[in-house]
């Protein structure tokens, strides 16, 4: 055991510390996206579509057909009215191994495929996006995505079967000052004299089924330590704890805007001893299992609000041709027929992006990290705006309640709950900020791994002659080849040619823009975020337009033609945003908009909140300290 354990809040260079130990630095298997970012537009990795495994889907048809049914008398509105999920249903999902998709069948498991887990996690959300919470976040970022990376034998043959049989997880990592910097916190756990057991002590905000979990995930401090030669500060370690364990207390369920029935808690944990053997994976390396996690649990969300939107499309198309408003349906209004076709385009290329991430994580061969983070981000943002639209389109009562809807006599079509529950899926499981800042940090990886001593303004004359000699060589033939025509053919891709090739020449010119500013900014590159943000966003879109175009053709030789036109028009808005993040790439207003903010801040422009009443700054009352037994768990 070490000797201290610092406890004070992570300077700046501490929390970049944490997340550099942390990050994944190796790259075994080659990346489309990381590749885009190069300058490089390597539609091999991604064309042809990496087809289903037809045995994988036959075996999960069972299942799937299942939870349709099951889906269909699920009365949604009941529980986004009362803000809980009955335990009839939940039992019933318990009964059919909803718990246990991917766990495997030798444990007690279905043993389904990661494809198959995504399109039952689509198919949830398409009717209620509290129940897909209830099941996605028990497993995919709950014990058994961990458990079956990192797990022991013997942490398998313990834990699994209790899952396969319905025990529901949770992931304890959020504290109220640690959220996307782990840095901060403060959560502790200690060795006991014997080395037998971990004491944890500490508290976790906002733990997705925490107020309902059999088992969690908790991360916690572990001492300090040496590490070759090196203190080791604020390692984090993995505990897989059973939430039967003296000292767990549910101090608060969690209610939200939308997600009404979400099992979300702040959790106490006093002294709660936990064995040694239930280390995931090893001391001081949970953050790291955090992130390798999320690169495969990431891959839900983009195919949930996937279903989500297409749920919505079926309704809107409806209404938009049911509707008359000046003597013709309200499709035939150029204003309301651009957005259902926007709509329709968006809804494609997001469960191509959903459906590509996850078929090349089941292929291998491909490292998906920033696949699945662009996934994640572009689809979530792109529901976002889809919603938005579809709550637009049927007016007065999209923004009525379901409910209301139905007590008319009309069809109780739920896009306001619908809007609720998607605002959540842009913040949890990494921010679309967060996730931009992941991105970018990879997209500039390689020159600053080559190049950064070169600009660096500290670096000595011999320290930059140095590391130019190792560079030059790589500089001498990559930089030339961002300007040069790759003269490949995408012949036979019909009107999704041209697109091709625009991606060919755009990808090139994102790697020098890259490596142009970086000669630019310097160091001070990392702190451009928005520049670097740009940069992403161009990055997404083309992974998206490639997701896309690759999916419809797959589609049009398998009979189905129309996939084409969708793809094709999402290509054509897509280049149009392309070309205004380049525009715009080193942001011309920043400097002020920074400026401004600070000021704002500082509270120099308060005299601007003059003349309202607002709950800012009240004093809000003390949480009820409330029993596991209190919350029925």
């Amino acid at each position: 055991m070490a000797a201290h354990q610092s406890t004070t809040p992570a300077s700046a260079q501490e929390a970049r510390d944490v997340a550099e130990d942390a990050r994944e630095s190796a790259w075994e298997h080659p990346s489309f996206v990381k590749e885009l970012f190069l300058g490089r537009f390597r539609f091999d990795l991604v064309h042809p579509h990496p087809p289903e495994d037809p045995a994988a889907m036959q075996a999960a048809a069972p299942f799937l057909e299942r939870l349709r049914g099951f889906l269909e008398r699920y009365d949604a509105d009941l529980v986004d009215r009362t803000g809980e999920i009955p335990e009839a249903y939940v039992q019933e999902l318990r009964e059919m191994g909803a718990f246990g998709i991917k766990v495997p069948a030798e444990y007690g498991g279905l043993g389904l495929s990661q494809m198959a887990y995504v399109k039952a996690m689509e198919m949830v959300t398409s009717k209620c996006g509290s129940l897909c919470a209830l099941l996605s976040a028990s497993q995919s970022i709950g014990v058994p995505q961990p458990l079956k990376l990192f797990g022991t034998e013997e942490q398998k043959r313990e834990f699994f079967p209790r899952i396969a049989k319905g025990g529901i997880t949770a992931f304890a990592l959020t504290e109220v000052n640690a959220g996307s910097d782990p840095a901060n916190m403060t959560t502790t756990a200690v060795p006991t004299e014997d080395g037998a057991h971990w004491v944890i002590n500490g508290e976790k905000l906002w733990c997705t089924n925490g107020t309902r979990a059999d088992l969690f995930v908790v991360m916690a401090r572990t001492p300090d330590r040496e590490v070759n030669g090196r203190l080791r500060k604020k390692q984090i370690t993995a505990f897989i704890v059973d939430a039967r364990t003296p000292g767990i207390t549910v101090k608060h369920r969690c209610r939200f805007m939308g997600l009404k029935a979400i099992e979300n808690g702040w959790l106490s944990f006093t002294d709660v001893k936990v064995p040694a053997r239930n280390i995931l994976w090893g001391e001081g390396k949970g953050l790291k299992l955090a992130l390798v996690t999320l690169n495969t649990g990431r891959l839900t969300i983009p195919a949930s609000v996937a279903g989500a939107t297409k749920a919505l499309l079926r309704g809107v198309r409806q209404w938009a041709g049911e509707r008359v408003q000046w003597g013709q349906p309200i499709a035939r209004h150029d204003a309301i027929a651009q957005k259902v076709a926007r709509m329709a385009a968006n809804t494609f290329a997001m469960e191509s992006v959903a459906l590509m991430s996850t078929a090349l994580y089941e292929r291998g061969g491909t490292d998906i990290r920033l696949e699945a983070a662009i996934a994640k981000m572009f689809n979530t943002e792109l529901a976002w705006r889809s919603v938005d639209d579809a709550l637009q389109i049927r007016g007065g009562r999209g923004y009525e309640t379901a409910d209301s809807l139905r007590a008319r006599g009309e069809t109780p079509l739920p896009i306001e709950r619908a809007m609720r529950d998607s605002r959540i899926n842009l913040i949890f499981e990494g921010s679309s900020e967060i996730m931009r800042l992941f991105i970018a940090r990879e997209a500039v990886d390689a020159h600053f791994s080559i190049a950064f001593p070169i600009v660096d303004p500290k670096s000595s004359m011999a320290t930059r002659v140095k590391h130019l000699m190792k560079a030059a060589p790589f500089y001498l033939t990559w930089y030339p080849g961002t300007w040069v025509s790759s003269m490949r053919s995408y012949a036979g891709f019909g009107r999704l040619e041209r697109h091709l090739e625009w991606l060919d020449r755009t990808t090139r010119r994102l790697g020098r823009a890259i490596f142009h500013a970086m000669l630019r900014y310097g160091p001070g590159l990392e702190k451009r975020q928005m520049v670097l943000f740009r940069a992403v966003d161009i990055g997404a879109e083309l992974y998206a337009m490639a997701s896309t175009v690759a999916r419809a053709k797959m589609l049009a030789e398998q009979g189905n033609a129309e996939a084409m036109e969708l793809a094709e028009l999402f290509c054509r808005e897509a280049r149009d945003r392309v070309e205004a993040s380049f525009r715009a790439l080193h942001g011309r207003h920043d400097g002020a908009l920074y400026r401004v903010a600070q000021r704002v801040v500082a509270g120099q422009h308060a005299w601007l909140e003059e003349g309202i009443v607002g709950e800012a700054g009240a004093e809000a009352p003390a949480a009820p300290v409330e029993s596991r037994a209190a919350v029925g768990v």
